[in-house]
């Protein structure tokens, strides 16, 4: 589990194909903001929103690598490349939970359609599909490529559904979000909560969940 506060962004430095085309690669990742110390092998670290598990790692040299299957690169962005990338410690039982629970597992993509400064802040406009949109509510909760934020207005279109985020200077300032740019593919995880929230809707009024 993790909150979407990113704790530090780091590069991925490598990318090496685990076999043939159908089958993953491994990322090394430099991450000497993340502080590794306390990470052992095993551990679950989100690379971008995505949960992946620490194979390796040189603490001296802040570094960690982990395997992503090719599964995870179809459904994901930003995992196949040397570049920056969110980063976020799994959740402890005694953190605070400074944004909202997260789990690390991408629901969809979507395409930032607006990315503009308005005031001290950035209005970040993202289309996501249609099979997403009954997740997305005013006030609620979306991770974009790991990071926890709060959507401030919702808009169903034939092609999907848009919804807009305030982003603050220090979000800007500590995150890859900085760098988005229309057009650009994001990583989506809808709010856990309403995802049970609809499931329990669908069985009361006899649909099937998707």
């Amino acid at each position: 589990m993790f909150t979407g506060i990113v704790a530090a962004v780091g590069r991925i430095e490598s990318v090496a194909p685990l076999g043939d085309a159908a089958a993953g690669v491994r990322l090394w990742t430099q991450a000497a903001g993340l502080g590794l110390d306390d990470v052992a092998i095993g551990d679950s670290i989100a690379i971008q929103g995505a949960c992946m598990t620490v194979i390796e790692k040189d603490a001296a040299a802040g570094r960690f690598a982990v395997d992503v299957s090719r599964e995870s690169l179809v459904r994901t962005v930003g995992l196949d490349q040397p570049g920056d990338v969110n980063l976020e410690k799994a959740l402890r039982a005694s953190d605070r939970l400074g944004g909202h629970l997260v789990s690390g597992h991408v629901d969809g993509l979507g395409t930032v359609e607006r990315f503009a400064p308005v005031g001290e802040s950035h209005e970040l406009c993202i289309l996501a599909p249609t099979s997403m949109a009954r997740y997305f509510a005013y006030k609620g909760s979306v991770a974009v490529d790991g990071v926890s934020l709060t959507v401030n207005r919702v808009e169903d279109r034939p092609d999907g559904c848009v919804f807009s985020i305030n982003l603050i200077p220090h979000t800007v300032a500590s995150t890859t979000l900085r760098r988005l740019s229309p057009g650009d593919a994001v990583n989506l995880e809808v709010d856990m909560l309403a995802r049970y929230v609809e499931r329990g809707l669908s069985l009361l009024d006899g649909r099937n969940a998707a």
